[in-house]
């Protein structure tokens, strides 16, 4: 049989086959010794050993992964890709004491980033975004969530998603795209918030139905998303923006927990959504709602120590309520500028506890699962998109064990090279 591209000789093949994994059963990753893979156009057609698939397949492409691990590509679940500027005299600020909601109440945070977004056109947007996505795919994402969330007025909402749907047309990383219209109050709302939801709900998300229709109607709907915090939108609020985007037909997330338990984990399990994220502190009661939910919890460990909190994510009590947990970099300017998947697996196993297979689990097809792509991404096996890594060691436990370096050589999407170490160029 005949095949575009056969990788063999992998010391281990990481498959996580069997769909996402919940509680106990996090990180069962389901390991081929040995291994290769056949892939045929963009799709994954055969695993197993080596020995069997050098037989089987005549491949125009070989790789040999001699010593190397070879698993799927990373998928981040929650990001903030899209935006302009930077926030670096703030981190200096947090280091003489102030607090994140100090700095968001003086008109920081999100607010200074909205200023400068706002000015920005959609090519200076996709230009500032080009760069933090080929580092990202080079450290191995290949499919990543992106959040709009730095305009604060409709037409700007509506220029970061365009700048979203063009970056995903132009680069080898897969974009799911999240509207996230409740990020923060933007200052001409000081004091109105109830107005800048009747905003929200009543013209924002309308205009992203129509707006959707005639610029992506071929794509799934994007998320709808909201920041249920102190300071930001309060828990009724936030039902309100996520029921009326519900009735509009739109897939569901919630921003919950990062530093209040306003009870946004129970209210995303009420509502069906897709995912809770952050979930540092989050009530014992919503976390075993969440453990009996198809809602993923995504951790983002790199906020907390982008803050030097020492607070994480309470991953072992999710896990023993059977919740479904989840990996993202958060990737944003103010608290979390990380590129790389490899980093929160880093963190997680430090300080969520969890063991590397559990970390890779929850970076792959558990964050697959958080923007509802499990089916087709976050693991190999036939029948899926060939997104693959090949890493640059011989067990998969120095992904968690190393950081700092970037141990992914090879990085495949949809069945071709994109990047490799060796010299390729990002395509």
């Amino acid at each position: 049989m005949n095949a575009d591209l056969l990788i063999h000789n992998a010391s281990q093949i990481l498959t996580l086959t069997g769909g996402p994994q919940s509680g106990q059963k996090l990180g069962e990753l389901r390991i081929i010794e040995n291994g290769a893979v056949a892939i045929v156009g963009e799709k994954i057609i055969a695993l197993g050993p080596s020995p069997k698939l050098g037989k089987q397949y005549q491949a125009a492409q070989e790789i040999d992964a001699t010593g190397r691990v070879v698993m799927p590509g990373f998928v981040d679940p929650h990001t903030h890709l899209v935006w302009a500027g930077d926030r670096a005299a703030e981190f200096e600020m947090r280091l003489a004491g102030a607090s994140y909601m100090e700095i968001m109440n003086a008109g920081g945070g999100i607010l200074s980033t909205v200023r400068q977004t706002r000015a920005a056109s959609v090519d200076d947007l996709v230009a500032q975004a080009r760069g933090r996505l080929n580092r990202m795919l080079s450290h191995g994402t290949t499919t990543a969530e992106v959040k709009t969330g730095y305009g604060l007025e409709t037409e700007t909402e509506l220029r970061m998603l365009e700048a979203i749907l063009r970056l995903d047309d132009e680069h080898a990383v897969e974009l799911i795209p999240t509207f996230l219209g409740a990020h923060a109050i933007p200052a001409e709302y000081s004091g109105q918030t109830e107005d800048y939801i009747d905003l929200i709900c009543n013209e924002m998300l309308t205009r992203l139905v129509n707006w959707w229709e005639e610029n992506a109607a071929e794509r799934p709907l994007p998320f709808v998303d909201v920041f249920c915090e102190t300071g930001a939108f309060d828990l009724d609020q936030s039902r309100r923006i996520l029921e009326r985007a519900k009735e509009l037909g739109f897939p569901l997330k919630i921003h919950a927990d990062e530093f209040d338990g306003l009870g946004g984990t129970l209210l995303a399990v009420e509502l069906g959504s897709t995912s809770a994220d952050h979930l540092v502190h989050t009530p014992q009661g919503d976390i075993e709602a969440l453990g009996s939910s198809q809602t993923v919890a995504v951790s983002l460990p790199c906020t907390p120590f982008g803050l030097a909190e020492n607070v994480y994510t309470p991953a072992k009590a999710i896990l023993e309520a059977g919740g479904i947990l989840a990996l993202a970099t958060d990737l944003n300017p103010g608290t979390a500028w990380c590129e790389s998947m490899q980093f929160p697996i880093a963190l997680a196993c430090r300080y969520m506890h969890l063991t590397p297979a559990q970390a890779i689990a929850a970076a792959t097809i558990n964050a697959a699962a958080a923007i509802a792509r499990a089916d087709r991404i976050g693991s190999l096996e036939p029948g899926k998109q060939a997104d693959v890594l090949i890493v640059e060691a011989p067990d998969y436990r120095h992904l968690g064990y190393r950081f700092g370096v970037n141990l992914v050589m090879t990085v495949i999407k949809r069945g071709k090279i994109v990047f490799s170490r060796g010299g390729e160029e990002i395509i």
